[in-house]
């Protein structure tokens, strides 16, 4: 006999509106630590072809970095993504929508970046039951804690069944 099966079974998911605390700050982790090949694949995957996220020659005359940018999409996605096991896995909608974006520093190949968010707001939809807004500021580090990227974004989520 299988002595699991009395055992309570937790799934990792992302927390449903009711669960959300607006004003905490979650930290995300482990960061990610981005490669040549991640800045690559991203850059040429969706046809950005800016010099500076793929010629390292052309990037290393160019002021005031002198080397290779990590592409700022990629930095944003990969923000977004390190939330998602923690706040949204499952429970997410939808995303609404992206504001205040920007990039203060760039993130560089061999950069790791670390999360976090803050809730800003939540509400219940009035026009769609079982669901409800959250508004999250995300913003990225590097390993040096120099601020690299923040956004705003507003999701949908589901109510608690």
């Amino acid at each position: 006999m299988d002595a699991d099966h009395d055992r309570p079974q937790i799934d990792q998911r992302g927390l449903y509106l009711e669960e959300f605390q607006v004003g905490a700050r979650y930290r995300h982790r482990p960061g990610r630590t981005v490669t040549e090949a991640d800045n690559v694949l991203f850059t040429t995957l969706t046809m950005n072809t800016q010099s500076l996220h793929l010629d390292a020659v052309f990037a290393a005359g160019q002021e005031p970095f002198r080397r290779v940018l990590v592409n700022s999409m990629f930095t944003l996605s990969t923000l977004v993504g390190l939330s998602v096991a923690q706040l949204t896995q499952g429970t997410l909608v939808a995303n609404l929508g992206f504001s205040e974006i920007s990039f203060p520093s760039p993130l560089f190949i061999g950069d790791t970046l670390y999360a976090s968010t803050v809730v800003l707001d939540k509400r219940e939809s009035s026009s769609r039951p079982g669901e409800g807004i959250v508004s999250l500021r995300h913003v990225g580090v590097n390993q040096d804690d120099v601020v690299v990227a923040r956004a705003v974004r507003a999701t949908l989520v589901r109510t608690a069944p």
